[in-house]
This record gives structure tokens, C-alpha cells and sequence, in this order.
């Protein structure tokens, strides 16, 4: 990764989502970017303040050597991110979502959810409950990737996948496929899972799981209750597809307690 983008609006959830931006950008040696998008009727001088503020305290609790900047963009949050994304080309965009811990539903902020819906970038979602410390758990070293197992052709997406999953200890990542009960895997996804599981591998220990479900959500929330060892979660969004589309991703984006890695197709 060379360059991550995290948009901040001051609020407990974009400041929590920045100490993952922070240390991700740290462990990658790669350029943070904070933005925010300023609306009408708020103060630019303010902004650069506080912005100032929050890029000081990051040096002091993350790395003093830490590649951290900012910059100020006026307009619609979403149609300005996408101009500032073609410009920049971060390799991540890390947002944080608001609302409760534990399995209750997180209220996520609409505005993560149309960027998900309109990037290609992967997208990084940060529930406020989560911490960073919690990848330093060996207890919390399961990454589950949620696909459909159609062709994937994004190497990139998988690689920035690959560099955050490696900055978990022991790191073991866990392909998930939900389909419906009595339903035979064709022979392309087959080759589509051992092409995902040789990818992560031998630097990340991989398998495969597959939990029958007529709905995609529940499928994947019903493995997250009953495994308590992931720590991230990872879904392929797709515009189109039979299984996990970008509504999908969207909709685990909204429910999720745990960090969700967004993927795009090329």
C-alpha cells in the first residue's frame, strides 16, 4: 500500500476509525491522507485547526515518523470523495460507523454506505466498538473472506487484503461460501476457492467453509455467532452475480461488529 485515505468528520467513530488508518499506514509504510469535506455554513479555518489537532496526536501516540497529511475539499461528501479518490488513488479508504457493540445492529452512516456503493476502492469500515488492539489477540486471528466464488479478477483488492490480514498475529484465513442446502458446487468455483486459498497461502495459513443458507446475511452472521474467532471480515462486492452483490456488502456493512474489508471488482 502506498497511500490510505480516511475521512473524518470529528466525530467518536471517524477519530476511532483513524487509529486503524494510522497503524495500517504506519506497519505499511504508506501515506495517510485525512479529508474532510466541508459543507456549507462551516468554518475552514476551524477545520485546519482541528485537523492540525488530530494529525499532532497521531504522531504522539502512533509514530512521531508517521506519513500523515491533510487536506480540506468543499461539496457533496460522497460525489467530492470519489473526485479526491481519482486524484489521490489511495489504495484503501478506512471510514468508521457508528452505533452499539456485541450483535446489535450498528447504525451505519449513510454516507459509508454510498461510498461503498460507489468506489472501486476497498473499503475498510470500522464499527466505533472495535479497536485496533484486538488484532494483537491470538484469540481474534480468524479472517473470514464471505464470497460467492465467482471469478474474481481484482489481484490488487486481494493483495491489500493479504497486507492487512498480515498485520494480524498468526494470522488464518477462513474462505466462506453460503449457498443454499442441496446445492452442488460447480466445478469453476471450485476452482475460483482453491485459486483464493493458494493466494493467501503459505504466508497466511487458509481453508475453506461452506455454510448453507437460503439468505447470504444470515448465513454470515449465524457463522460470526457461532465463531468467535474472527477478528475481520472481508466480502467481494459485485454489481452483479447470484450471491454476494454491492446490496449485500452494504447490508453486512450496517451489521457488522466487527472491521469489514470491502473489495471491488476492476
Amino acid at each position: 500500500m502506498k497511500t490510505i485515505l480516511a475521512p473524518v468528520d470529528f466525530s467518536e467513530a471517524s477519530i476511532n476509525a483513524l487509529s486503524f488508518a494510522a497503524e495500517v499506514a504506519r506497519r505499511a509504510a504508506a501515506r495517510l491522507l485525512l479529508i474532510n469535506i466541508i459543507q456549507k455554513d462551516e468554518e475552514e479555518e476551524e477545520t485546519k485547526n482541528k485537523l492540525r489537532d488530530i494529525e499532532s496526536d497521531l504522531k504522539k501516540s502512533i509514530d512521531p515518523d508517521l506519513n500523515c497529511e491533510s487536506l480540506i475539499a468543499h461539496g457533496n461528501f460522497v460525489s467530492t470523495l470519489k473526485k479526491v479518490t481519482a486524484v489521490q488513488q489511495p489504495d484503501l479508504v478506512v471510514m468508521g460507523t457508528k452505533g452499539a457493540s456485541g450483535l446489535k445492529r450498528i447504525l451505519i452512516g449513510s454516507n459509508t454506505v454510498n461510498v461503498i456503493a460507489k468506489t472501486s476502492v476497498p473499503v475498510f469500515v470500522i464499527p466505533e466498538a472495535a479497536r485496533f488492539e484486538s488484532f494483537l489477540y491470538k484469540g481474534k486471528n480468524r479472517i473470514v473472506l464471505a464470497t460467492d466464488l465467482e471469478f474474481f479478477e481484482n489481484e490488487d483488492a486481494l493483495r491489500i487484503l493479504k497486507e492487512i490480514a498480515s498485520l494480524i498475529i498468526e494470522p488464518k484465513l477462513r474462505v466462506l461460501n453460503v449457498r443454499p442446502a442441496n446445492t452442488i458446487l460447480p466445478d469453476e468455483k471450485r476452482a475460483e476457492r482453491e485459486f483464493l486459498l493458494s493466494f493467501f497461502k503459505p504466508e497466511i495459513e487458509s481453508e475453506r467453509f461452506t455454510m448453507f443458507s437460503s439468505n447470504v446475511i444470515s448465513g454470515i452472521n449465524y457463522y460470526l455467532k457461532e465463531k468467535d474467532d474472527t477478528g475481520l471480515v472481508a466480502m467481494i462486492a459485485r454489481d452483479s452475480g447470484h450471491l454476494i452483490k454491492k446490496h449485500y456488502s452494504r447490508e453486512m456493512a450496517s451489521h457488522t461488529h466487527l472491521p469489514l474489508l470491502i473489495l471491488h471488482e476492476v
